[in-house]
């Protein structure tokens, strides 16, 4: 952007070149524009000519055709004739045909020949037979002339003829020499011949003569002149009107108006006989079209010629196009201009931009590094206060001294809980988080987040529990670390703003779950409906009701169909996941609602005085949450409680990989657990629904009562009254069970409590909210478990119950004692140029049994990590003097990759191809990054320098337990 704003700047001219530059350019393009017009004009005047023109051709051919067709029609209807008279004359003896009888048909069949005005038959007569043929017919032959035929070799005349020539009997037809030279033609080839056009006499019009040869029977197809002139009876003749003929024909036709017809004669090509049409050129002779003609004589020819009567108009398309056209192009020109103007002035705006450019990429690198800055200079100090503190606690103090340091060490905890919100936002609206693809087991993570809000639900006695449906995998791919904060966000928000009822969270399948992500602000009761009964966690009314009961109810049905084989989710590659956090608090007012994702902003100012926070908790939530896919929304009613809901989408883990976040593994315990029947006393479905889950991931069976009696019942049977196998063992009690039961219970309960050493009696513990349900139910039951119910904490105390009669309790081992277990006689260098810190992470680590030795720079660690070494691990400060972490680190890696090479080269030379020293591959010191900076490039140059894993200050047991396990779990201890 930079060299762009550049190259435009030095690209701007003068203001004087540049109107010299827009006049020069305006007039080009109008002469352009002028030349455009009058090309596109003279094609569509070439375009529209060519269109005229085969619109002629098409209409010239048809009127050919259609002259061609008539005059062919009434050709072979006096064809029919002169087989008539062949027939009916001749043929028969005496003749059937007379001038009367030919007459008459002729007459009655005339409409059959529109195109002839009149038919005649001329009899052959040779000299010798004049006289007879005269005396028989009682007149003289005639010429056309009306004298007297002169002596010639033979005659042809007119003895039978249609009345509308009746003048033409007696008349020889060989009398003028065109008429003898077409008869003879027509009995030489005994074709018809038509004569060239004359005047007819009748109606004065242009005319043809067509001659039909009569012949006897007998005459065969190959017949010779000679013998067709011997077979030759006679002559028919027909006078064609021409005029009449095509200008009927042309009558019927659209669009005759429009152009002018001509029929030749061209049968003498130099000098053509007009049959039909004007004599001289009218019309637009520039287009024209000639069309032959094939009337059926051999030896003529015609031809149709046809052209418009008056040049075809130019359409207004011709003229319109082009001006359409031009104006467009000038207005797009116009647009051109504007905007070349417009890309001026932006030339002189993107100068400006590009220094305040300089300025905002100047502030954010300070911002960047004042981030970077405030984190390391704030969590460094920090992690010599926590760290020193951790250390006090562990040092014998009065219960006033403990309390002291515990609540500074709270309060250093909320500190970095609050940097940490601030730099997550930072971060985010840097564009600087990541979303990692890890294995994680989803439900320790539940559980663990759990575990950090037990004490406070328990002082303030509200139901704190989780539900994950059985069809949601045990183990997914996706971003742990986001997905905790999440979870963590939105349940410290429910606790902070909880006084009673509960707070509960679910996940489950997005395509089993019936709760969509959008949710509306609405208005609801006030607190628990005394007078109707609530299926909820706790008894009061949520403000979703879309979690209902029977709801619940059909995402239980949804994983026991799960459980039976009728999901198809595992064969999914993503798995999209909606969880939802219901609480019972004060919920959100209806103003403040559609601003609960906006940063810094709460419901009132008074908010933050009464309940503490920055606000912008759920703005990192929300941008979370759609960093990993997903959408959140809520519901809320004031006084009655909020929900929160929100989908992620993850990958299924196709390796059973996932980090148990909740340490060693407990298979030896569960083994135990496996089959084990306990009997759960609560009359509330929901929170029995919670409690079974809990119990089913130890394997255990669980059947329920809702009241005292059935729980008696089950219970009070006789020794040996019932197989072997088949007693529960537990007898798990809900608090408000307790308490509202009838006194035989308690009395039942307080026999069996004083009479523990009766085999069959179930062991019996209670589920307790508060500090006081553990106080009151203590002299009633074995054991009390306190709630948030979690896997771990469960199996424990139920161990501790079923050991009890044993007089033993064995603890499960906690993340402490594994990390004693992991570090116990490790060699640990921990590398810090801040000496408070490098007090706090070696007394950390020797608190677990390491064995820790300290250097204050990046090349104090260098010359003790010299190959060979002794250590097996090492904590590395990232900013330092000198040298820091990174530039120490990637000198450790330069010389383990020098050591591996030299042991490689001096395996391939020994004889046996191997070296008795340590193998290349286990030549690979663990470097953890140890630094207050937790902006992500921080993170990613460690990776890149050959760290292999990152520890912020402060960090805890937790923390410390995940980047150890990975790399130092597999170690044996030294002399064990």
């Amino acid at each position: 952007m930079v060299n762009v704003c550049r190259a435009m700047r030095s690209a701007i001219p003068s203001a004087g070149r540049r109107w010299w530059q827009t006049w020069t350019a305006w007039t080009l393009w109008i002469l352009l524009m002028l030349v455009v017009w009058m090309v596109i004009h003279c094609y569509n005047l070439a375009s529209t000519m060519k269109t005229a023109e085969e619109a002629l051709v098409s209409m010239c051919d048809k009127r050919a055709r259609l002259l061609e067709d008539q005059f062919a029609v009434s050709v072979n209807h006096a064809h029919e004739l002169a087989i008539l008279i062949s027939t009916f004359h001749y043929q028969k003896n005496p003749s059937a045909m007379d001038q009367e009888t030919f007459a008459f048909y002729t007459g009655m069949t005339a409409f059959e020949r529109p195109l002839l005005t009149g038919v005649a038959y001329a009899q052959r007569v040779l000299h010798s037979e004049r006289e007879n043929f005269e005396s028989q017919q009682g007149w003289t032959i005639k010429t056309m002339k009306q004298e007297p035929s002169p002596v010639q070799d033979e005659y042809a005349p007119v003895i039978f003829s249609q009345e509308t020539v009746f003048y033409l009997e007696a008349l020889d037809m060989m009398s003028g020499e065109e008429d003898r030279e077409n008869i003879l033609m027509a009995r030489a080839t005994g074709k018809s011949v038509l004569t060239n056009p004359f005047r007819l006499l009748e109606s004065n019009h242009l005319g043809v003569v067509l001659t039909f040869p009569v012949y006897r029977t007998g005459l065969p197809q190959d017949a010779t002149i000679e013998e067709r002139a011997e077979a030759t009876a006679g002559y028919l003749g027909g006078a064609f009107d021409v005029e009449s003929l095509v200008e009927n024909l042309l009558r019927k036709l659209a669009g005759n108006q429009d152009i002018v017809v001509n029929v030749y004669d061209v049968t003498n090509i130099s000098d053509p006989l007009t049959m039909y049409g004007p004599s001289n050129s009218e019309g637009y002779t520039p287009l024209s079209r000639v069309s032959m003609l094939d009337f059926g004589d051999p030896f003529r020819k015609h031809q149709m010629v046809c052209r418009y009567s008056q040049k075809p108009l130019i359409p207004w398309s011709a003229i319109t196009s082009p001006t359409g056209l031009v104006v467009i192009l000038m207005l797009v020109a116009y647009i051109l201009y504007a905007s070349q103007k417009r890309c001026v002035m932006a030339m002189e705006d993107c100068r400006k931009m590009e220094e305040l450019k300089f300025q905002a990429e100047a502030a954010d690198i300070a911002k960047t590094q004042f981030l970077a800055t405030v984190s390391h200079e704030i969590r460094t100090p920090m992690n010599g206060v926590l760290g020193m503190l951790d250390m006090l606690l562990d040092t014998d103090l009065n219960l006033s001294q403990k309390d002291y340091a515990q609540t500074a060490q709270v309060c250093g905890k909320a500190l970095i809980a609050l940097i940490n919100e601030v730099l997550d936002r930072a971060k985010i609206e840097a564009g600087m988080l990541e979303i990692e693809a890890v294995p994680f087991n989803l439900r320790s993570i539940l559980d663990n987040v759990l575990s950090l809000f037990s004490a406070t639900s328990r002082e303030k006695g509200i139901e704190l529990a989780v539900f994950v449906s059985d069809n949601v995998p045990e183990v997914l791919t996706g971003d742990p670390g986001k997905f905790r904060q999440i979870i963590t966000n939105l349940i410290g928000n429910s606790v902070k703003f909880t006084e009673r009822g509960h707070i509960l969270v679910q996940v489950h399948l997005a395509k089993h779950s019936n709760i969509p992500t959008e949710g509306n602000a609405c208005s609801g009761l006030n607190g628990l409906d005394a007078g109707k009964k609530i299926n909820t966690l706790s008894g009061f009314e949520a403000a979703d009701d879309r979690n209902s009961w029977e709801n619940f109810k059909m995402l239980l049905s949804n994983d026991a169909s799960q459980v039976n084989g009728f999901s198809s989710e595992k064969d999914l590659k993503n798995v999209t996941l909606i969880v939802s956090v219901e609480d019972t608090g004060i919920g959100i007012p209806f103003n403040a609602q559609d601003r609960v994702f906006t940063p810094f902003m709460q419901a009132d100012s008074s908010t933050s005085r009464n309940y503490g926070g920055t606000g912008i908790g759920l703005s990192i939530s929300k941008c979370l949450v759609e960093l990993m896919g997903g959408k959140i929304n809520f519901k809320s009613k004031p006084n009655v409680g909020s929900t929160f809901t929100f989908t992620a989408v993850f990958e299924q883990c196709t390796e059973h990989s996932g980090r148990d976040s909740d340490g060693p593994p407990f298979e030896n315990v569960l083994a135990r657990f496996k089959g084990m029947k306990v009997v759960l006393l609560d009359k509330r479905p929901v929170r029995s629904a919670v409690t079974n889950y809990h119990l089913h991931r130890l394997g255990i069976n669980v059947e329920f009562t809702q009241n005292s009696k059935m729980a008696l019942n089950m219970l009070s049977q006789k020794k040996g009254s019932l197989r072997i196998g088949t007693m529960p063992k537990i007898l798990l009690i809900e608090m408000d069970c307790l308490s509202n039961a009838d006194v035989c219970l308690q009395k039942q309960l307080l026999e069996w409590k004083q009479n523990d050493h009766i085999l069959d009696a179930p062991k019996v513990i209670l589920l307790g909210t508060s500090e006081s349900d553990k106080a009151k139910g203590e002299s009633l039951v074995d054991i009390v478990i306190m709630k948030p119910l979690r896997a771990s904490s469960v199996a424990v105390c139920l161990q501790q119950a079923l050991e009890m009669e044993n007089g033993s309790r064995k603890e499960l081992p906690n993340r402490p004692v594994f990390l004693g277990n992991l570090l116990s006689g490790k060699n640990i260098l921990v590398v810090d140029d801040n000496k408070v810190n490098l007090r706090v992470a070696a007394a950390t680590l020797k608190k677990y049994g390491a064995k820790v030795e300290c250097a204050e720079s990046g090349k104090d660690a260098l010359s003790l990590l010299t190959l060979p070494h002794k250590f097996d691990a090492c904590f590395m400060d990232v900013q330092m003097p000198e040298m820091d972490g990174f530039e120490a680190t990637r000198q450790i890696r330069m010389m383990e990759n020098e050591s591996r090479a030299q042991a490689r080269i001096k395996a391939a030379s020994s004889p046996n191809g191997f070296h008795r020293e340590e193998p290349p591959h286990e030549q690979h010191l663990p470097i953890l990054a140890m630094t207050a900076d937790v902006i992500l490039t921080t993170y990613e140059e460690c990776l890149k320098c050959g760290m292999n894993g990152y520890v912020s200050k402060p960090f805890d047991n937790e923390q410390l337990y995940q980047a150890v396990a990975r790399f130092v779990a597999s170690k044996p201890i030294a002399g064990s």
